[in-house]
């Protein structure tokens, strides 16, 4: 091929075209990629990934939410920190982080209460929270951020003395693990005993009361009730077993309760007992909003409510809808008995509000006490259902429950013949092969 003058212009010109293309395309590229920004979590359950619960959190706060995060300029200590808060500043413009080095301002970070090197002090509404390195993750930010945003002190009181589930106690039974979640997100908790206090203390955001071993006391229930006529709120956890005294309390809210277990058939399909109610239906409600997660019930009880009262009346949780409540005992084999049993769906949670004395008052019934146990607290959204209702009671609606997200079991369970395939096949065969397959290369080059 002959290179004339007329070609070589021509393919001047095209080499130069495609500089040109290849020069915008490039600048177009880093525009877009300085403007936009893509983020992919590839981890198992999008561990890296803000929840949805969170971004609807953030977007609640409305005022600015400040960190400044005292670490020393070494990128092994800030490029973490940065990393973990770039997802909330991309949530949240007004969300911002300062980077301080505690060598440079020794004053400033003796003033923050720094005792490690990359801890954060988060400030929202003119309140601080500090947060050491170990507690970067969603919930540890988040339960801080609900601390802030609380308007002031919430106080559950735990009624005591007759044998009930204790906020701080340890067994299977009682409720220490959800007393320490309520702690972590700004909530007080503390004993109440009637038989020697005079009355439930007026600054009670929640009187609990969790499932009584022992009758109360007349007088007991004579100060429950006056605390409910005053407006005071109300967690009520009930089991199958006897009210112990508080029939006039029940009366007093208008509750219905009837005996029997509910059973529910379809939890089989977990490998779960039937006397476990697996609940994925709520109703309509600030507790249950855009509620997505099953809840464990162990042997629960069907709660109604008399209508017509001044209560509005809302139901939280159903189960067993192709279940029933069982009427007679639960040894031996369970089947519905039309003419004994009541057919399912079953409601076990209500809320109940009124406005008393200039206030909104509010009382929370569960028929079950175990979902919220020590031994249950962590299965489904058991936490994050009981963290919503103190929440509502306390009259924090804004405010969420944000719970850990599991990762999947990455776990990898071998028999003892595939530990002996891999003990054998990787440890001896396959060398083997290897030094077989190099004598007889050796072998045929040598002969050759």
């Amino acid at each position: 091929m002959q290179v004339t003058p007329k070609l070589r212009t021509h393919m001047l010109i095209q080499n130069g075209v495609f500089v040109v293309l290849l020069v915008v395309f490039a600048t177009l590229v880093a525009f877009f990629a300085r403007e936009y920004r893509g983020d992919y979590d590839l981890t198992q359950n999008s561990r890296n990934t803000l929840s949805q619960q969170t971004r609807d959190a953030l977007a609640k706060l409305g005022a600015p939410i400040k960190v400044t995060v005292f670490a020393t300029r070494q990128d092994d200590v800030r490029k973490p920190v940065q990393e973990f808060f770039a997802p909330y500043q991309r949530a949240k413009p007004d969300f911002t982080v300062t980077l301080v080095d505690p060598r440079e301002e020794p004053k400033l970070t003796q003033a923050a209460g720094i005792r490690v090197d990359g801890e954060a002090v988060v400030e929202f509404g003119g309140k601080k929270a500090n947060l050491a390195p170990a507690e970067y993750n969603e919930q540890s930010l988040v339960n801080a951020l609900m601390r802030l945003a609380r308007a002031g002190e919430r106080l559950v009181m735990n009624l005591e003395g007759h044998g009930e589930r204790r906020l701080n106690g340890p067994a299977n039974h009682d409720l220490g693990e959800f007393g320490k979640q309520l702690a972590a997100k700004g909530i007080k908790t503390n004993s109440l005993n009637l038989a020697v206090a005079q009355e439930v203390p007026a600054n009670t955001s929640t009187l609990l009361i969790a499932n009584p071993q022992v009758d109360l006391q007349p007088a007991e229930v004579q100060k429950i009730k006056q605390y409910l006529q005053k407006g005071g709120n109300l967690l009520w956890l009930i089991d199958t077993e006897p009210l112990r005294g508080l029939q006039p309390v029940a009366e007093l809210l208008g509750l219905t309760l009837g005996p029997g277990t509910v059973v529910d058939p379809d939890a089989a399909r977990l490998n779960a007992s039937p006397t476990v109610a697996i609940s994925a239906s709520y109703g309509r409600h600030a507790i249950t909003d855009s509620f997505r997660l099953n809840t464990i019930f162990p042997f629960a009880r069907q709660i109604g409510v008399t209508e017509g009262g001044d209560w509005k009346i809302a139901r939280l949780v159903d189960v067993a809808p192709r279940g029933w409540v069982e009427m007679g005992k639960l040894n031996g084999p369970l089947a519905f008995d039309k003419a004994r049993d009541l057919p399912g769906p079953v409601t076990i949670a209500v809320a109940l509000e009124r406005n008393t004395n200039d206030r909104s008052q509010r009382v929370v019934v569960i028929g079950n006490g175990h979902f919220v146990s020590n031994e249950f607290l962590g299965n489904g959204g058991n936490l994050a259902l009981a963290t919503n209702a103190i929440n509502w009671l306390a009259g924090d609606d804004a405010l969420i429950t944000i719970q850990p997200r599991p990762a999947r079991d990455s776990s990898l369970e071998l028999g003892r013949g595939a530990q002996y395939v891999i003990l054998f096949g990787f440890l001896i065969f396959l060398p083997l092969a290897f030094v077989s397959t190099g004598i007889l290369i050796w072998w045929r080059r040598r002969k050759s």
